[in-house]
């Protein structure tokens, strides 16, 4: 199996499928993003920036690259978010029996909600962790339940879901939040709290989906819809090593990344950003 992307530009030993413990998925549709557009061309920029991203994590003391990571085709569905989501469900259900750790890159956030129909298949008593700054549980949005607006709706019904870092939602969608598991961006600013709270309440087997603008627009500007008052990298990062210590992670995707010509920061942050969860993942292992 070939591809002509190749993450952080690893030699074959490590890009092979074959040899490869992780896969990672494209999946670049941005059809239905209402505001800033580009999420579709995000995995150029993010495999470039890792291509000069530094393999050795200083935090883990590891080189999680030598697990082997596999860039599969993209899915190059778009003609609509009804086929989106059919095409990316049911290729997520074929890649949960290859034995291989799975994990996702966007497009926008509708490509989410197929991936997480199939693991809620696989994982019986599943968490969806979402870490956004939108609560994206609209049952449906300028006539489609597939929209980005949707995004967490059906995991809103089906799995236990966690959300944290909103701070921006439609009033509509309260009647589908549970305020219980739900960590609005102005309740956790300056306080580690609610880490462990949240955490206390997943299941074992936790799916994370990370929308970027869950980030402060400061630092990651990059993305559809930024809202300001959003994590800084430490927090996040913190956050997250907690998650993968205690829980098992299963999988989990990154989306909304929308490239700003010239301007690199933003593809570097998420470079590492993914090589961050997969550092952790195997962490001690």
């Amino acid at each position: 199996m070939s591809n002509p992307y190749i993450f952080a530009g690893l030699e074959e030993k490590y890009s092979a499928y074959s040899n490869a413990n992780i896969l990672l998925q494209p999946i670049p549709y941005d059809g239905t993003s209402t505001w800033g557009k580009g999420a579709d061309k995000g995995l150029a920029t993010f495999i470039e920036a890792s291509e000069n991203m530094e393999l050795y994590d200083i935090e883990t003391d590891s080189e999680v690259y030598k697990k082997g990571v596999y860039v599969l085709p993209e899915i190059d569905e778009n003609s609509s978010p009804e086929k989106v989501y059919q095409a990316v469900y049911k290729k997520t259900k074929d890649l949960l029996d290859s034995g291989k750790y799975l994990t996702f890159f966007g497009g926008e956030h509708s490509i989410s909600i197929g991936v997480i129909d199939a693991f809620k298949e696989k994982y019986e008593n599943l968490t969806v962790l979402q870490i956004d700054a939108h609560a994206d549980l609209r049952p449906s949005y300028l006539g489609s339940e597939f929209n980005h607006a949707c995004a967490l709706y059906r995991a809103s019904k089906s799995t236990n879901l966690i959300q944290v870092g909103i701070r921006s939602m439609d009033v509509s969608e309260k009647e589908h939040m549970n305020f219980d598991k739900c960590y609005f961006a102005e309740d956790i600013y300056g306080n580690y709290d609610w880490m462990d709270k949240s955490i206390d309440q997943m299941t074992d087997d936790v799916y994370l989906t990370i929308d970027l603008d869950a980030f402060d627009p400061g630092i990651m500007p990059a993305t559809g819809t930024p809202e300001p008052g959003g994590f800084d990298w430490n927090t996040l990062i913190i956050y997250l090593k907690k998650v993968f210590t205690k829980k098992n992670v299963v999988g989990f995707d990154i989306v909304e990344f929308a490239p700003i010509e010239g301007l690199h920061g933003p593809g570097f942050l998420v470079s590492k950003l993914y090589y961050k969860l997969l550092s952790y993942k195997y962490y001690g292992k």
